[in-house]
């Protein structure tokens, strides 16, 4: 698992967490390895590590409110998405606008607002939002758009991480700051 150090802090990356409010998670390639079992009645599995509910929980205390954005629509996610509390949007074909969506409906900009993918049907929403993460294995066409690119594959840690980097700056300014940077 990837330990944040201070050092991997710079001046940029820390403004631009304290700025979110609102995550943005893609699912498969992101919460999976982007691979799927697929059974012969035509169900289908896939592998998730469990350290990103520990990390999910810690992130709900920073004030960040944490989303899951797929274009699929299936029952695991839904199944996963629920066990990990964590509100879940499904079958969005235009994750832009349904995001952009989401956040006029918090009172929200983009610039308030990350969003973690991997590939390139995220690729409007990681040139929209003030904190572009991609996943160490995203698709190459992704990787110029990302702040941020996690030490971790999809799957293999990757949302823990990104949680743990949250809680670490965070947690430099006494904790949740749901009072701190507004909208640029």
């Amino acid at each position: 698992m990837f330990q944040v150090s201070h050092d991997d802090l710079n001046p940029q990356l820390v403004e631009r967490v304290h700025r979110v409010r609102l995550l943005a998670f893609d699912f498969d390639g992101v919460f999976t390895s982007n691979m799927v079992y697929v059974f012969e009645d035509g169900r289908e599995a896939v592998r998730c590590t469990r350290a990103d509910g520990l990390g999910l929980e810690r992130l709900r205390g920073t004030g960040v409110e944490a989303i899951i954005l797929s274009t699929e629509k299936n029952r695991v996610v839904s199944a996963r998405a629920q066990k990990l509390r964590v509100a879940c949007y499904q079958g969005c074909d235009d994750k832009h606008t349904r995001l952009g969506e989401l956040l006029v409906e918090r009172g929200l900009s983009f610039s308030q607002a990350g969003f973690v993918g991997n590939d390139t049907n995220d690729l409007d929403c990681l040139l929209a939002v003030g904190l572009p993460i991609v996943v160490q294995d995203a698709h190459p066409e992704v990787l110029h758009t990302a702040f941020y690119r996690t030490r971790n594959r999809g799957g293999e840690g990757a949302v823990r991480e990104v949680c743990d980097l949250f809680c670490a700056v965070r947690k430099d300014n006494g904790g949740s700051r749901s009072d701190a940077h507004t909208a640029v």
